[in-house]
Order: C-alpha cells, then sequence, then structure tokens
C-alpha cells in the first residue's frame, strides 16, 4: 500500500492505529476457518469518525476493506480475500450504557458478548442471546452474522434484540437506523437488513440493544437415551406438551464419547449414544413445578437417566457439558469440518439418521449435536488429513450432498455461522434466483465498487 495512504490512515487512526507488520497482518488474515489472505494494513478504530475517515480514503482509491471483530467467525467471513484493509474493532469496546429504565444497552462493536451479559445482570437485566464462543465473540461480530445460540427456541437470534443500529457506509457516510424504542415502524426495517449482512453493508460502529428482566429462577434437566429417536421423539412430546424451554440441546453417540474421552468432562456425561439438554427459566413456583413435570415426562419418554440441577452451580456444571462439546472433538484430533445447518423440526430424525449415512458412504465419522429444539444441528465432519488431496477431495463431495439432503428437506445450510466463505459455493442452490437477484441489487445500491467485505457469496 502506497505511503502516502498509510500516512492519510494514521491521521485518522491515529500513530498506532495503523499497522504494516507481517505479524500483525498474519493476526488479522482469517478467523476459526483454515482460510487466510494477509491485509496490506490493519487498521483499529477508535470511534465512528475514524471508521468514517478510512472509509472515504478507501472509497477515494477504491481500496477494499474487511471489517473483524472477534476473529471467532467459522465460515471465513472476515478474511480479506482482496487484501487492502482490514478494519479491526477490538478496540471500540466500550458498554456506554446499561439502562434499567428503558430496558437498553448501548454498546461499541468490540463489546465481548459475556461481558454486557455480565454487565445487564448486575442492574436485573438480560441479554439473551448466547453464541457457545460468549466468553470471546463480539457484538459487532453477533450482529454481523445474526448469531444465535442455545436459548434461540425461546428468546430467539440476535436480530429480535438490535432495536438501533450506528453505521459508516461504504462512500463514509454515517447513518443512524433505528432507535432505543422497543416499537419503531419509522420506515424501512433497515436494522434488520443490517443485521446479519455479513459486513457487505456498511460497518457497525455502535448498537443499542434490547434487554429483558432477569428471570429470577432457572433449572437445567439432563437425560440420556439409547438413541437419537428417542431423544428426538423427547423433544417433540416437551413441545407438543406445551412447554417452551429456553434450550433444547441434544447430541449423539459420537460427541458423546469424544466428551467421555475429555478430562474435563469426567463423572458428568450420562450413559447411553444420545443426550438432551433442557433448560427452563421463570418464576420460582412455575419452575418448580415445570421441572417436575418435565423430568417424569423424560422418563416416559424410555430416557435411561435423568438429572436435575436447580442451583446457578448445578445448572453450570451441566452446561459445562454441552459447551465443551467442540473442544472435546478438537481433542479427537481429528479436524472438525463444523456445518450448523437447520432442518425443519420435524425433519430432526431424517437429519441425524442422514449424517449418520453420509458417515457410513464417506468413510468420515460425523459428529451431530446442537439445538434441537429449533432444529439447527451442528453436522460435524471428523476429518483426520483434511489437507490431503484425496481426502479434500472426497469431503468435498460429502458436503454437496450434506447440504443438497438439507435443502431437500426444506432446511438451511447455515443458521448462525453465516455464508463467508465456507459456503460460498452452495449460495446459489440455497436460494431464490429472485432473492439473489435483490440481494446484488442491495449490495450495489450501498457499495456500488463493490470495497466492504468483497470475494465473498455476493462476488
Amino acid at each position: 500500500m502506497d505511503a502516502r495512504i498509510i500516512d492519510e490512515l494514521r491521521k485518522v487512526a491515529g500513530i498506532d492505529g495503523v499497522r504494516t507488520d507481517e505479524a500483525m497482518r498474519e493476526a488479522a488474515s482469517g478467523d476459526k476457518w483454515f482460510a487466510r489472505t494477509l491485509p496490506e494494513a490493519v487498521v483499529f478504530a477508535r470511534s465512528t469518525a475514524s471508521v468514517a475517515g478510512v472509509m472515504k480514503i478507501a472509497a477515494r482509491e477504491r481500496i477494499p476493506v474487511t471489517t473483524r471483530g472477534a476473529g471467532y467467525g467459522y465460515v471465513g467471513g472476515c478474511v480479506p480475500v482482496r487484501g487492502g484493509i482490514a478494519l479491526s474493532m477490538e478496540r471500540m469496546n466500550r458498554i456506554k450504557e446499561v439502562n434499567a429504565a428503558d430496558f437498553v444497552a448501548v454498546v461499541e462493536p468490540g463489546v465481548i458478548t459475556g461481558q454486557l451479559q455480565d454487565a445487564a445482570r448486575r442492574k436485573g437485566l438480560f441479554y439473551p442471546p448466547d453464541p457457545a464462543s460468549l466468553k470471546d465473540c463480539s457484538i459487532g461480530g453477533n450482529i454481523a452474522t445474526n448469531a444465535g445460540g442455545p436459548r434461540c427456541l425461546k428468546y430467539g437470534v440476535t436480530r429480535n434484540y438490535v432495536l438501533g443500529l450506528e453505521a459508516v457506509l461504504a462512500d463514509g457516510t454515517v447513518a443512524r437506523l433505528g432507535g432505543r424504542t422497543h416499537k419503531n415502524k419509522t420506515g424501512f426495517d433497515l436494522v434488520g437488513l443490517f443485521t446479519g449482512s455479513e459486513g457487505m453493508l456498511g460497518i457497525v460502529t455502535e448498537a443499542t440493544l434490547r434487554l429483558l428482566p432477569w428471570p429470577p429462577a432457572r433449572a437445567v434437566l439432563s437425560a440420556s437415551f439409547a438413541d437419537v429417536s428417542k431423544a428426538a421423539a423427547a423433544v417433540q412430546s416437551v413441545l407438543s406438551r406445551g412447554y417452551l424451554p429456553c434450550a433444547l440441546e441434544v447430541a449423539d453417540r459420537f460427541t458423546l464419547e469424544a466428551a467421555r474421552k475429555h478430562a474435563n468432562a469426567e463423572g458428568v456425561i450420562p450413559p447411553g449414544d444420545a443426550h438432551l439438554l433442557v433448560e427452563i427459566d421463570g418464576q420460582e413456583e412455575s419452575v418448580a413445578v415445570e421441572i417436575k413435570a418435565l423430568a417424569a415426562l423424560l422418563r416416559d419418554a424410555c430416557a435411561l437417566v435423568v438429572e436435575t440441577a436447580t442451583t446457578e452451580e448445578g445448572c453450570q456444571r451441566l452446561w459445562d457439558l454441552r459447551r465443551g462439546f467442540s473442544e472435546a472433538l478438537k481433542a479427537t484430533g481429528l479436524r472438525k469440518l463444523n456445518e450448523d445447518v437447520v432442518v425443519p423440526r420435524g425433519k430432526l430424525v431424517e437429519l441425524f439418521e442422514f449424517g449418520a449415512q453420509l458417515g457410513r458412504d464417506y468413510d468420515v465419522p460425523v459428529a451431530c449435536f446442537g439445538h434441537a429444539g429449533d432444529g439447527n444441528l451442528h453436522v460435524n465432519l471428523m476429518v483426520e488429513n483434511p489437507d490431503e488431496p484425496a481426502t479434500k477431495e472426497r469431503m468435498e463431495r460429502a458436503l454437496d450432498v450434506l447440504f443438497q439432503g438439507v435443502l431437500a428437506m426444506g432446511g438451511s445450510i447455515t443458521g448462525e455461522h453465516g455464508v463467508g466463505l465456507a459456503k460460498k459455493r452452495w449460495w446459489k442452490q440455497a436460494i431464490d434466483p429472485g432473492a439473489d437477484d435483490l440481494h446484488r441489487r442491495i449490495k450495489r445500491a450501498l457499495d456500488p465498487e463493490d470495497l466492504l467485505n468483497p470475494g465473498k457469496f455476493l462476488e
């Protein structure tokens, strides 16, 4: 990148806000997916004004800009495919306000999700979205991907909690979208448009988020089953009886076996080839009644073992099992190709069976776990040598079959990770041609030079 441009960037981002050394460029070259591309410069945003200044320079010079949060994505969404500027938001990490009267929080995009949850709870408030990486991922990244998590069943995804955004457009224009009221029907739903746009329409510099009252009581049930078909049937029983848990998590045999071998999970995992985790929350009296009724329901649904936790410590112990699945799978020594597919709820057993058959057909272990309540499962192909050419080709064929099968079930190729680079090749199969054209029209209208996160699924 021209020295003149670097000097201009330092004027808007500060002397220490622009790095061109190889180590920093490497650190900003990707996320948890395997793809890497070095940017020419890494710029650390410090304010909305600095972001606008960077974009004005980029627009004038036609320099690609790829925004990154904490780098915890799983689809290569923040890989700067065309080099240019990697714009880091990690220094914009202030919680500006947690307002108990309005039930809102105002935050910068670099705030870590778990830190916001802690700050809200100290005021008796609740920010429900809970991606598995909540201790590491940032609010800006959550907004870019419309992140979900186990509590989606009852509480919804990130989009349901974004009331307002401040965003910088491709030409440096600053736009405030939405506001801090819990209802707002003034104009188009631009907040909804930007949430989940994967950094391709603008750069979020501030978010106003909806909060809820903190539920005074919670309880968790851990149940094991002989197989996933019985666990899935139990899920349907829970919902059909009128219960709405905040989480319904399921895991298959391979996942449980990996967790049993993982040192931190000793003594936690019950016997069986399938596991179901159910969490409910609300008022103390109602939770006490519901947890007993649900335990009886799960026993009637052929659960092998049912364990109940009603204290914070006990609930956390049972959740540690679920949140540790990814680490347990990594500990197998195999690389996890993590696909966050979604099917209609009634297809849950079919998806488990499809995943098992896929593993047999392509000679690869498949670990399935995830959000049974909303049909969003993580189908993980566990690969020994993913970079070996023959293995890579075989896995690409397996992924083709996986996504084709999911789409044939009326499902979606991604529920919470986004499309990014990892699922780019299946974009046109996954979306209606008219909707694809509409995406491209919107992109051209807001970013005609294709400067914001270029090279992804709208290329």
